[in-house]
């Protein structure tokens, strides 16, 4: 189970989908386990994704509006921010009529995926961990879609991962 962040990694990140849109088995069986995570609507979202999250960076991959919501399993950041092409594309569901090619709005980064859990993590057995009081993923009200997770809280989760059968 992967612990440590490689040499070039900063940060740890946490990011949402629904697992009926994209789950991380989808992303387990992408091409090349890879994917771009785009369609991220929220200012301060994108802004992570464009300025914070660094090749090399792990991510959870976090099942949300699931049975049970949960932390699925890792990825990793294979690309930085660049911008969002289907905010361009007037037949995906993402797109954005405000946003210029020129100046983009809205930014995405590449996602790889690490492993899947063998068991998902849910929200109320990550409220019992001691040490996540302040993780944002429990803080009532949260709901963006990309999440800062400390090198503290990393070590937990997957430390507790790893306890599962």
């Amino acid at each position: 189970m992967t612990t440590k962040k490689s040499a070039a990694s900063s940060n740890y990140w946490l990011v949402k989908s629904e697992p009926e849109v994209f789950s991380i088995s989808d992303l387990a069986t992408a091409a090349k386990k890879t994917t771009c995570w785009d369609g991220v609507r929220n200012y301060q979202a994108r802004n992570t994704l464009r300025d914070q999250m660094k090749k090399g960076d792990l991510v959870f991959f976090y099942h949300s509006n699931a049975d049970p919501s949960a932390i699925a399993g890792i990825a990793e950041v294979v690309r930085e921010g660049y911008p969002d092409h289907t905010a361009f594309d007037k037949d995906d569901v993402h797109y954005d009529p405000k946003s210029d090619p020129s100046s983009p709005t809205w930014y995405m980064v590449e996602i790889r995926h690490v492993e899947t859990f063998k068991q998902p993590l849910g929200l109320e057995e990550l409220r019992t961990l001691k040490g996540l009081d302040d993780m944002v993923l429990l803080q009532k009200g949260s709901r963006l879609s990309v999440q800062p997770v400390t090198e503290k809280q990393w070590n937990i989760i997957v430390a507790h991962a790893k306890k599962q059968k």
